[in-house]
């Protein structure tokens, strides 16, 4: 069987520390990295109120039990929700579209998407898509069990 023959490494000391060095940073930079954490959860306030959109305050019904509601409406083109108003606080959030709601004697507002709102609570309005595809809200009701949501106008 043939004989293997070995080399010996003829290297300076200086390139055998270096070497080392190099090794031992790869090393220790590996462990932070590794050892990084997530970042923290980003917060991004949309708004902090204690008023309504049209000035109503804002109040909690006080029997119990609480019942939180959440629903995502979704209005085609030019559809309307109808005149309406709500027994409970509403947040409302614009997750695609525009909504232009008219509060009556109180004014216009137009939300867009990514724009949230404390809606209207004993005043009459009705929301309409003013844009050109589908609006999609997401509306949380803020309610107590047995509570209505919304309520429609009367004729």
């Amino acid at each position: 069987m043939p004989r293997l023959k070995y080399r010996r490494a003829t290297q300076s000391p200086f390139r055998a520390y270096a070497a080392l060095a190099a090794a031992l940073s790869i090393g220790f930079l590996g462990g932070t990295f590794a050892n990084a954490r997530a970042p923290a959860a980003e917060v991004h306030k949309l708004f902090s109120t204690s008023e309504t959109i049209v000035g109503e305050s804002i109040a909690y019904p006080t029997q119990s039990p609480a019942q939180l509601t959440a629903a995502v409406v979704t209005l085609q083109p030019g559809s309307e929700t109808g005149w309406h108003h709500h027994g409970v606080p509403v947040f409302g959030y614009v997750l695609e579209g525009e909504l232009t709601v008219d509060y009556g004697d109180k004014g216009q507002r137009v939300y867009r998407t990514g724009e949230g709102f404390a809606e209207a609570i004993h005043v009459l309005h009705n929301g309409r898509n003013t844009g050109n595809g589908k609006m999609r809200v997401l509306a949380l009701f803020m309610a107590a069990e047995g509570l209505p949501t919304t309520i429609p106008a009367k004729n």
